[in-house]
């Protein structure tokens, strides 16, 4: 217990300029954070408050209970774009019963370690996840940069160049920080005609009220919002996992992704007691975290704190902030989240690897949706695998007199079963034949009951048919299934 505490301590506050790198990372996060979230609520088709405070609760909330310390959580479009049929049907008060119940499916899946299932997503898959999310970021600030004047794009590009030429004046300040400052002084004391952050929307004023959602305690109310919960909490969890798989390579750290499930789930039940709407871990801005310098978990707090403090008291002045700052700024994010290398590794990476990663890109990019590029991804990179292990097989016969030895090696599963069973479909004149499976493992019950047909066939045209060399786990399974043949023996490794 002691050594937890230590490391939870630590992950607030390990030295004095850890703490102040993660105070101005936040910073500039809470500032990246306000025309997302103000966006993502005209997705949803709710208030901008709705999205603003579910920024400050997520933030807040999973900084404290969240198990990757440097990862940004706030009202996302993963979310936003799923919850607008529940809203346009039925009311922002079923949105908060739908948030609550996604937060509680989330926890759950904590509960049952399903953050075990990242397991099965390969390396291509997240980063074509990468790359994807890198194009849609870029792809966001289109519309801020069409049909606008000149000076939108010199401030865009005087961002850019602030951001890449500070760090080498200084990195004392996040460089992000500095351009958002810069170009904000600028623009308000020449009177650019340029878009503001209050042009996305009305900032709400004052702090937000904790209260129950107002819905009917009834199992039509839970049969309503319950689809909704299910999906927003899958969709959640995966690009959390995914984005805390990023951090965790950015970081070169661990985190506990089973406290993050749940801290998930925490949070977003935190969210719409707040009149907030659901949201999950955010790759874009937990770039900006990382990049500007925050690491521990007091980043993410700042984060959500400075950013409930602009809406509460500076949000006049917030409102003026010229949106092509932000735009430089997450125009970076977009440079700096693309995987630049795995364009050269096209050619350098096994063919079906770099498929894996170029459908993921293009379902992401086709449908703007992240599960579904990854769920595309994973089905894919199973259906090459299955078909790689197939081929890792083979049947050779070998003649002593009356007697034919077939030698099998490999894996028989159900991707495999067809070969193997071809293998014996061949005229033979033994006597006596034995079936060598030392070299071979038996996966499934496909594999087994292909066993089974081919010695029940054997011994119908009048052959006697040995089975030798079981391994312990396939005579196991052999024991359990099989209907002509059994082991017999623990050890498995006799013949029949």
């Amino acid at each position: 217990m002691s050594d937890t505490l230590t490391r939870y301590r630590r992950q607030w506050f390990s030295d004095a300029a850890a703490a102040r790198a993660d105070f101005l990372a936040g910073i500039v996060v809470a500032l990246a954070l306000i025309p997302e979230a103000i966006g993502f609520s005209i997705i949803a088709g709710v208030d901008p408050r709705v999205g603003l405070y579910a920024s400050v609760a997520i933030a807040m909330t999973i900084s404290l209970i969240g198990g990757r310390p440097g990862m940004i959580s706030a009202a996302t479009a993963a979310v936003a774009v799923l919850i607008g049929p529940l809203v346009r049907d039925h009311g922002v008060e079923y949105l908060f019963a739908a948030t609550i119940l996604m937060g509680l499916f989330q926890i759950l899946a904590g509960l049952a370690r399903l953050h075990l299932v990242m397991q099965f997503v390969s390396r291509s898959v997240i980063t074509g996840f990468v790359n994807a999310l890198a194009i849609l970021i870029f792809m966001a600030q289109i519309p801020q940069l069409t049909d606008v004047s000149w000076h939108t794009y010199a401030m865009v590009a005087g961002g850019l160049a602030v951001i890449y030429l500070f760090p080498r004046v200084t990195k004392a300040v996040p460089s992000p920080l500095v351009a958002i400052v810069l170009l904000t002084a600028i623009s308000l004391s020449l009177g650019l005609p340029v878009n503001t952050v209050g042009d996305m929307g009305k900032l709400p004023e004052g702090l937000p009220s904790l209260a129950l959602p107002q819905v009917p305690l009834t199992f039509e109310t839970l049969r309503i919002i319950a689809p909704y919960s299910l999906t927003m909490a899958a969709v959640g969890l995966l690009e959390s996992l995914l984005t805390a798989q990023i951090v965790d390579d950015m970081t070169d750290t661990d985190s506990d992704k089973q406290r993050e499930c749940m801290g998930q789930g925490g949070a977003n039940v935190v969210s719409a007691l707040f009149g907030g709407m659901g949201g999950c871990a955010m790759i874009g801005q937990s770039v900006i975290n990382v990049t500007s310098g925050g690491r521990g978990r007091l980043s993410t707090f700042v984060a959500g704190a400075f950013l409930l403090f602009l809406l509460a008291v500076l949000g006049p002045f917030v409102g003026r902030v010229p949106m092509p700052a932000l735009v430089a700024v997450m125009v970076m994010v977009s440079i700096g989240t693309f995987s630049w290398a795995s364009i050269a590794n096209l050619r350098r990476h096994p063919p079906t690897s770099s498929i894996v990663m170029i459908v993921t890109v293009a379902v992401v990019v086709a449908t703007r949706d992240l599960s579904l590029g990854v769920l595309a991804g994973v089905l894919l990179s199973g259906i090459f695998f299955a078909g790689k292990v197939q081929r890792m097989f083979s049947v050779e016969r070998i003649a002593e007199g009356d007697t034919a030895i077939y030698r099998v090696s490999g894996q028989i599963f159900f991707a495999s079963v067809e070969r193997f069973t071809r293998a014996f479909q061949a005229e033979d004149s033994a006597h006596h034949v034995r079936i060598d499976v030392s070299g071979a493992h038996f996966w499934d019950i496909s594999g087994v009951g292909a066993l089974d047909r081919i010695v029940d066939r054997l011994r119908r045209e009048g052959r006697s048919v040995d089975v030798i060399g079981y391994n312990r786990a396939s005579a196991d399974i052999v024991d359990r299934f099989a209907l002509h043949d059994k082991t017999g023996v623990e050890t498995g490794a006799v013949p029949h």
